[in-house]
């Protein structure tokens, strides 16, 4: 049976509602963000514990770390950067490569086993 990973002994959903309380408890005390911006906030929260639980549990750390790259991206234009939808893509297209050059130092092949040679003796 899998159990839950922990993030400083406590599950990731904790830290998300933790996260999106802090950030309600800031607006409502003066920080001038909008709903799209709390919004967005809470997707790279989001996005930060997914590749903080993926490199727990050593499992989808590359789509993990894309996905965090785009919510990013994200939040930096709901923040008022200038980029266009095309300048957003190769920006995407630069992690996307960053990445698989890192996974490819990080992965070996399966290579079959050699066929026995005809006539061996094993043992």
């Amino acid at each position: 049976m899998k159990t839950t990973p922990v993030i400083f002994g406590r599950e990731p959903a904790l830290w998300l509602a933790l996260v999106a309380v802090a950030v309600k408890l800031a607006t409502a005390f003066g920080l001038d963000v909008t709903t799209d911006q709390q919004a967005v906030i809470n997707a790279v929260a989001a996005a930060l514990v997914g590749v903080i639980v993926a490199f727990l549990v050593h499992d989808g750390i590359s789509a993990a770390i894309l996905g965090l790259v785009q919510a990013g991206v994200a939040l930096a234009v709901g923040f008022g950067l200038d980029w266009s939808a095309d300048q957003q893509a190769v920006v995407l297209s630069l992690a996307s490569a960053l990445v698989a050059m890192w996974t490819r130092t990080q992965v070996t092949a399966k290579v079959p086993a050699a066929p026995a040679a005809a006539g061996s003796v094993s043992g």
